[in-house]
């Protein structure tokens, strides 16, 4: 099964991708969590050990080793190849993580106005397409903020799109736009959710929103301080209380997704 997660930046979405990673994994999954968010974030929400946090080098960094995958023997400047291997990249580069999950780190594409005209670019389009059509285990991908990754035709492959919002007309908005192109896309299963939900009257206001959308609102979480607490505190939140009532909604969550897994894969 692969999972996306994506939406409106600070909505939750590392939050969700690396709770439901841990869970997956505590349920004797084969997981590999993936960071593709410029914040690189997961590592913290995954529980990663500092030392091993220290040694993480994201994949859009690895200019030496981007420059070996994608360069043009004997061509001019700017002409690079977009179809580099990188089917070993992965294996490479993973760290181990708790429950015996695995990280890779890939970043985001830090030059301004790149596009998909970068080596850089042209290498995490492929590396993404080979860890979501031809890996073989649990993949859940924390993508970057908005619309790029989606832009650039990196959601082929996804058999899950969680679309994260708040509840704010702005993160509402972005969310449309993730849903659309993804249906343009062919992902078959959209699902929205809403996190950091106090009240009832919220979650009216969200379904009366989406309710032409025909992507309901699947799940919503709570407003949970706790989580906040755990960030402060450096502690993965599914560490620091489990019990709290942001853990719990997530847990029903992964529920879903695992009876959802079941009815895809398992028949």
């Amino acid at each position: 099964m692969k999972l996306a997660i994506s939406g409106k930046g600070g909505v939750g979405k590392t939050l969700i991708a690396g709770t439901l990673s841990r869970l997956f994994a505590r349920d004797n999954f084969k997981v590999l969590a993936i960071d593709n968010d410029s914040a690189m974030n997961l590592s913290y929400t995954l529980g990663i050990d500092d030392s091993t946090k220290a040694k993480i080098v994201p994949i859009s960094e690895m200019k030496e080793m981007i420059n070996e995958r994608t360069s043009v023997s004997g061509a001019e400047s700017g002409v690079y190849n977009i179809n580099p291997e990188v089917s070993d990249i992965p294996d490479r580069f993973k760290v181990e993580g708790p429950d015996g999950l695995q990280l890779l780190v890939l970043g985001g594409i830090e030059e301004p106005l790149s596009g998909c005209l970068c080596p850089e670019n042209a290498l995490i389009r492929k590396l993404l397409y080979n860890l979501l059509v031809k890996r073989d285990e649990v993949v859940v991908v924390d993508f970057e903020a908005g619309l790029e990754h989606l832009g650039r035709g990196t959601a082929k492959g996804i058999d899950v799109m969680i679309v994260v919002t708040e509840p704010s007309q702005k993160s509402l908005d972005l969310c449309h736009k993730i849903i659309e192109l993804s249906k343009k896309l062919g992902v078959l299963n959209i699902f929205l959710v809403a996190n950091k939900v106090i009240n009832d009257k919220q979650i009216e206001k969200i379904n009366e929103r989406v309710r032409e959308w025909q992507v309901p609102l699947y799940h919503s979480l709570p407003y949970d301080t706790e989580i906040g607490n755990a960030d402060l505190n450096g502690i993965s939140p599914i560490d620091y209380n489990p019990q709290s009532d942001g853990m719990k909604s997530l847990k029903v969550l992964y529920l879903k997704l695992k009876a959802l897994k079941k009815e895809l894969f398992d028949l």
